[in-house]
């Protein structure tokens, strides 16, 4: 398959486009800036310059795929209805391309919409429309108009070497205030998995998911976020303690409320559809390696 790629030379998207090189696919990269455009090529991939407010460039890059792995977001969260909107026509876009072809369109999504407090499943749908959730039914309404979309939910901890996500945020945190923190009793739990095995889901979504497939990239159900804040002081030296719910935004900033959720979830319908088997190491254990330790997080 010659496979379109956005977010190519993402945390994620890094780990994506060797997946599929490995696999036999040739890899199409979107490549915004020259870094981004040198890390696709050195990755052994063909670039594509645009961004995704180019919308003739990414219909462009569709059409000329046998499918579409769709990583790419603008992770601000100043204007994050204004990067959802950019999404959401950004899969408008790439899915009129596909229309009447039956290729795959598989894009990331998360767990925001979903009931707390229990183990979600495939089945579990949003029951809000938060701006990613619209471009979630977007994707998989295009199986009405021809197309084989999937949507997988990443964990919220997607963790490996080189990760500047939700850990590295939490890791900053820390260093900066001078204690690492869980929000309340920090038995809420937060799904994990390594950017290997997502990697390899997105290959196996894009090889084979059948169209309106919901999937779930989670090697755990759920770490709770005590253990990770533990984790967290015994590398830094800092005392681990309880921050208040109340006090949770003033401590942690914007990542205080993603922090309070407990949102487990299960993968075994994934792992049944697609055989997927995830085989890197665990939240814990990624993070006790050290490598997100060796440097100053900001």
């Amino acid at each position: 398959m010659r496979v379109f790629v956005t977010g190519a030379s993402g945390f994620i998207g890094s780990a994506v486009v060797p997946e599929l090189l490995a696999a036999g696919h040739e890899v199409v990269g979107l490549a915004r800036s020259d870094a981004a455009a040198e890390t696709v090529a050195a990755a052994g991939a063909e670039v594509l310059r645009g961004s995704l407010d180019d919308l003739d460039g990414l219909r462009a890059g569709a059409a000329a795929s046998d499918g579409v792995v769709h990583l790419a977001f603008i992770h601000d969260f100043s204007r994050y209805e204004s990067a959802a909107r950019t999404d959401l026509r950004a899969i408008e876009a790439m899915g009129a391309a596909l229309e009447g072809s039956d290729r795959p369109l598989v894009i990331a999504s998360g767990f925001v919409g979903l009931p707390a407090g229990r183990t979600s499943t495939e089945r579990d749908m949003p029951a809000n429309s938060s701006p990613r959730v619209v471009s979630a039914r977007a994707a998989l309404a295009l199986a009405e108009r021809g197309v084989r979309p999937s949507v997988v939910r990443l964990a919220p901890s997607v963790h490996g070497e080189g990760d500047g996500g939700f850990l590295a945020t939490l890791i900053g945190v820390a260093r900066a205030k001078g204690v690492a923190g869980y929000v309340g009793d920090g038995a809420n739990r937060w799904p994990g998995v390594h950017r290997s095995d997502a990697a390899r889901l997105f290959r196996l979504a894009v090889e084979k998911a059948p169209a309106g497939s919901v999937l779930h990239g989670t090697a755990e159900e759920g770490v709770p976020t005590r253990e990770i804040a533990e984790v967290i002081g015994r590398h830094l030296g800092l005392p681990v303690a309880s921050v208040d719910p109340a006090d949770a935004p003033d401590h942690f900033g914007w990542i205080g409320r993603f922090f309070a959720e407990d949102i487990p979830a299960s993968s075994a319908l994934t792992r049944e559809l697609l055989g997927w088997r995830p085989t890197g190491p665990g939240l814990l254990e990624d993070l006790d390696q050290g490598h997100y330790f060796a440097a100053p997080t900001a």
